[in-house]
């Protein structure tokens, strides 16, 4: 259905030979590597976007041609949760904008309004600036049975809510280039040259960094340790304002998701806003690593602001 939709808007699908769905990998991590570089370094493809998974994409870190990835002309790489993995490692050490935001099997819901899809943002020009806000609805629990129903096109937003500023009150107006992405995958990156957010900061954001994290399925101690750990690790260095995805993962006795967040960062001093579109829970707001955003947060108004340079 995914990719029956993207050939109805005119575009040329090339499914790879790594697709084996019946494990946790598609094949083995050289395969993977290999295929990957030469979608990468292929200049008639534009984008790259995996249907789904990704857990264990860390071994693929070490067998990529970096320098290679970098005099290679840059293509789109689309998804979220473990391709983090991937993704802000590919921003941080080649330079190249990524689009945490859909997965392929996400493409043909039709996209709530306030928000944009993956297909908007990579078909936009350089230099191209874009507003999302807020829907205000959100679903709960679960995500739809693609094989038993192949052709849903709505999300289930059955629960209401947007953004809340966890560090305290007042409006909030800030700046910064954006980064981030899943905390289960990131954290075992932080503090290695794959995630050297310090070099990154000083070379590419000298005005500072908008870091957004999110959440799949830990408990909220798992979550305090994972962020206090990236926190050491130099993860947050640069910041000038945090935004937390929205998650069911569940609190643990005596600590919510919310609190976990606040334990680990709120030492940083920066405004940390949560329940943002950008983790598990439907709906999606796109977010490109690399692009320069601007979010706002007042009274009757929230918003993230992304220009493409």
């Amino acid at each position: 259905m995914a990719v029956r939709d993207i050939r109805a808007r005119g575009y040329e699908v090339v499914v790879g030979k790594c697709m084996d769905g019946s494990g946790h990998v598609s094949a083995s991590a050289a395969d993977r590597a290999s295929e990957l570089m030469s979608m990468l370094t292929d200049p008639t493809i534009r984008a790259i976007v995996p249907p789904w998974g990704g857990e264990t994409a860390i071994d693929l870190i070490p067998l990529l041609d970096w320098d290679r990835l970098r005099e290679a002309e840059p293509t789109w790489v689309v998804g979220f949760s473990d391709m983090s993995t991937l993704m802000t490692p590919l921003t941080l050490l080649t330079g190249t904008a990524t689009l945490h935001g859909n997965n392929l099997m996400d493409t043909p819901y039709r996209v709530p309004e306030g928000l944009l899809s993956w297909f908007d943002i990579a078909a936009a020009p350089p230099g191209w600036s874009f507003r999302q806000t807020p829907p205000g609805r959100h679903r709960t629990v679960g995500f739809d049975d693609f094989a038993a129903f192949p052709d849903v096109r709505e999300y289930t937003l059955d629960a209401q809510g947007g953004w809340t500023r966890l560090d305290g009150t007042g409006d909030v107006e800030v700046e910064g280039r954006l980064i981030g992405g899943c905390v289960e995958t990131l954290c075992n990156l932080a503090g290695t040259p794959c995630l050297d957010m310090p070099a990154f900061t000083r070379d590419m954001a000298p005005d500072g960094l908008l870091v957004y994290v999110e959440v799949c399925d830990s408990d909220a101690f798992t979550v305090c340790r994972h962020l206090h750990g990236m926190r050491l690790a130099g993860f947050f260095e640069g910041a000038n304002a945090i935004l937390v995805g929205r998650t069911a993962a569940p609190d643990s006795p005596s600590l919510t998701q919310h609190e976990a967040v606040l334990d680990a960062l709120h030492c940083l001093n920066v405004p940390v806003i949560a329940n943002v579109e950008c983790g598990h829970v439907p709906p999606y707001m796109p977010i490109v690593n690399g692009a320069y955003g601007r979010v706002v947060h007042a009274a009757g108004r929230s918003e993230l602001t992304q220009t493409l340079r």
